[in-house]
């Protein structure tokens, strides 16, 4: 009897100290998959951007002004030597234009979470420099996303982002020789 006690003392004590400091996360959840709701959390979003856009415009301008004196009036005053004089103006101008642009951003960006919405939805925000010879490409993504849109490997399409602002910048030696010059910009500005 004492000897089962004992045993019995020994095993709650065992039992206490391994819980109380426990190597494994004690609040794991075995059925269901960890979804990201806190501040500082990471979620990876596949980015996949394609936009193509395309603006036309045609557009035409004509006025026509006549203004005329018969021959048979006679001017009054010191305008009495005028008789039988016309005005005729005429303008015109049409323009063309179109503008075709396409887009595409492929990539894999970690992002933080750093805000949590009252209704349960998450603002995250990642950037990423990626430098290649003497460039520095930097993608910048911030929006916000619903937890239950992040998938079991912790990942989210871009396109289930909303309010998504996703910037792509270089920055180096070719992002300056595609700058127009300083006295291009100027002239841009002023005509």
């Amino acid at each position: 009897m004492r000897r089962r006690l004992m045993c019995a003392v020994m095993l709650l004590v065992w039992a206490g100290s391994a819980f109380a400091g426990s190597l494994w996360n004690d609040n794991t959840n075995w059925f269901a998959d960890a979804r990201p709701g806190r501040v500082g959390d990471i979620i990876t979003v596949m980015v996949d951007e394609q936009t193509d856009a395309s603006d036309e415009a045609t557009m035409g301008v004509t006025k026509t002004s006549n203004n005329n004196i018969n021959n048979g009036a006679d001017g009054t005053g010191i305008l009495k030597f005028i008789r039988g004089l016309t005005f005729t103006t005429a303008n015109s101008a049409t323009g063309d234009g179109s503008v075709e642009r396409t887009h595409s951003a492929t990539t894999t960006l970690a992002c933080l979470v750093t805000e949590v919405l009252p209704n349960g939805n998450l603002v995250i925000e990642g950037t990423r420099d990626v430098r290649t010879s003497d460039e520095i490409l930097q993608i910048q993504l911030a929006g916000v996303i619903r937890p239950q849109d992040v998938n079991a490997d912790n990942q989210i399409n871009s396109r289930l982002i909303a309010n998504a602002e996703i910037a792509v910048k270089g920055r180096g030696i070719l992002s300056r020789t595609q700058k127009p010059g300083v006295i291009t910009q100027i002239l841009q500005t002023v005509f």
